[in-house]
């Protein structure tokens, strides 16, 4: 509110002080020298793709840039053609430079690698994918394969991003350095803004003129983001959410040791996805009807991803009523 009696928007031909704080708050917290700011995630991604082709490109390197089945990264044409085909229908042709690899099947990853590729992202839990989340031998597989072809690393951490996994970045749960980190939704508190971080030996490929966005960064937006960040850092959110997200899948897997509706608990955090042996649309529906908002991914997967601050009382309503709604749509 107070940045907004001050100023909202300015040319990005200017920095800002806003700027300047949530800069240094993220790469604080990210680990990376450099931070480019957008306003959604989809443009985030399209900024790191951009950036590692660019850097591909200084290189003599043209290979293609690998993702996973089922990925999920936004919906310009360029990010439905690096995931789901679902989210592609009808857009053909798709931006080509894209090749897929079956997550979690090393022997795939490898065969793919052959293919020189320039960069590699990845989800650490697949959002819309069905709450898929990567193995470690996967990740390592990873690793070892990025360092042996000089192949860049992206995460995609705009729905794993910002304490939802019991982490402050999705990848923290594994032993990887990425390159280029993006991140978006829960960053701005509720306001519209995305980031690109990258190591400088990456970003310093891109010069003055290589990429822009009009609102991105613009005071408001950074003012929000700095002090959504500062809350979650103030309030431990990332240990709050590993703690309450520990609770909430423990009690869970136990109730999936006796009901054979429930066929698979995974994620991390408060990022879970309860596998159905049935279409889970219903459930939400019975959910929705008690006051309770979730979401079905993947036709019978329910994602919950409820605030970091919601509190025990309500997170055992939320058991509560997802057990309840699971029957009340096997008994229909």
């Amino acid at each position: 509110r107070e940045q907004a009696q001050k100023l909202m928007h300015i040319s990005n031909f200017y920095y800002s002080e806003p700027q300047a704080d949530l800069v240094e708050k993220l790469s604080e917290l990210s680990g990376m020298s450099k931070i480019f700011l957008s306003n959604s995630g989809s443009e985030a991604v399209e900024g790191a793709i951009k950036l590692a082709r660019k850097w591909g490109h200084s290189r003599q390197r043209s290979g293609p840039i690998l993702t996973m089945s089922n990925a999920f990264h936004g919906r310009t044409i360029t990010t439905v053609s690096m995931g789901m085909d679902k989210y592609s229908e009808g857009y053909a042709p798709l931006a080509p430079g894209f090749e897929q690899v079956v997550l979690n099947d090393i022997e795939s990853l490898e065969r793919k690698f052959k293919l020189n590729p320039v960069a590699i992202i990845l989800e650490p839990i697949q959002g819309s994918g069905g709450l898929q989340v990567v193995s470690r031998e996967f990740m390592d597989a990873i690793a070892t394969l990025c360092k042996k072809h000089e192949t860049l690393l992206v995460i995609d951490e705009v729905q794993t991003g910002i304490a939802r996994t019991g982490r402050m970045w999705g990848y923290q749960h594994y032993d990887v350095d990425p390159d280029i980190i993006v991140s978006a939704k829960a960053l701005g508190g509720g306001f519209p803004i995305s980031t690109v971080a990258a190591k400088e030996s990456v970003a310093s490929v891109m010069t003055h003129g290589s990429h822009g966005s009009t609102f991105g960064g613009n005071p408001l937006a950074c003012a929000a983001a700095l002090a959504s960040l500062r809350a979650v850092v103030d309030e431990d959110l990332v240990q709050q959410a590993k703690e309450k997200g520990r609770w909430l899948k423990s009690k869970l897997e136990k109730e999936a040791q006796s009901n054979p509706s429930i066929t698979d608990v995974r994620g991390n955090g408060l990022m879970l996805g309860i596998e159905l042996a049935f279409e889970g649309r219903s459930v939400v529906n019975a959910m929705l009807e008690q006051g309770v908002l979730s979401n079905c991914t993947q036709g019978n997967v329910i994602r919950l991803v409820p605030p970091l601050v919601i509190e025990q009382q309500e997170l055992r309503i939320l058991f509560n009523v997802l057990i309840e709604s699971i029957q009340v749509s096997t008994n229909n």
